[in-house]
């Protein structure tokens, strides 16, 4: 029993009235996260959507006439290939994902309401519908549920999490692969006489599929490498052994 006022040997655990572990999962609902550990992938982040935009301008994701959109397709599928070869292949990931808050790689799927704007823009006939209706309402659906699978799931339910990860990961590739399959190019099986999606290879839209898209598939990659997706007690103890591997 340490005598009030000395520190605690390592590896014990805080009563009351502690900081709970990093990548552990807080029951009183709020939420934490160290800044120090965002700052890399913040500025990371910000670099790929500055390249994006300066890709874009320059016309690169304009596929020439009948040709796949293949520079759309790399931007789209690079950043989370990386992320799951980081993931399976790099104890130190794995240990910097595991001391994050969960809760905010969720709450950060919010902002996939921005699909609704695909939604008027098959309205006025500038997208076409069958491509439209699935990715804007798919990505609306995810944003909507986010809070509640951040605050009612996580740490709870593994398996419904899990869920909610593959639905939203669903959503993106069948969005991509609707997006190809309505251009005009050598695998546009579903391009009729109407509107195609080649808007989408041009700003302002074309940073959802380049930037959008991978930036979203990313966080969902490191949910599911994270150990605080079941029970909280299971949460500490597989970010304790993530950090002693590391060690």
């Amino acid at each position: 029993m340490p005598v009030s006022g000395s520190v605690p040997e390592s590896g014990s655990v805080p009563e009351s009235g502690s900081v709970p572990e990093s990548g552990s999962v807080p029951e009183s609902g709020s939420v934490s996260v160290s800044a120090s550990s965002l700052v890399r992938p913040a500025w990371a982040a910000l670099a790929w959507l500055a390249a994006m935009t300066v890709l874009a301008t320059a016309g690169v994701f304009v596929p020439a006439p009948y040709a796949p959109p293949v520079a759309l397709a790399v931007a789209a599928a690079l950043p989370p290939l990386l992320a799951v070869a980081a993931m399976t292949g790099s104890d130190r990931a794995r240990a910097w994902v595991a001391g994050l808050d969960l809760r905010v790689l969720t709450l950060l799927q919010m902002w996939r309401v921005a699909g609704f704007a695909f939604l008027p823009l098959w309205v006025s006939g500038v997208i076409p519908g069958r491509f439209a209706a699935p990715a804007g309402l798919g990505d609306v659906a995810v944003a909507l549920t986010a809070p509640l699978v951040a605050f009612g799931l996580v740490g709870r339910s593994a398996g419904w999490f899990r869920a909610w990860t593959a639905f939203g990961i669903a959503d993106l590739v069948i969005a991509v692969t609707l997006g190809v399959l309505h251009s005009w190019s050598p695998i546009g099986a579903l391009t009729g006489t109407g509107p195609d999606t080649q808007p989408v290879t041009e700003l302002p839209l074309v940073l959802i599929p380049t930037f959008g898209v991978p930036f979203c598939l990313v966080l969902h990659v490191l949910s599911l490498a994270h150990p605080a997706q079941g029970a909280p007690d299971q949460a500490s103890s597989g970010r304790v052994s993530a950090v002693t591997q590391e060690r």
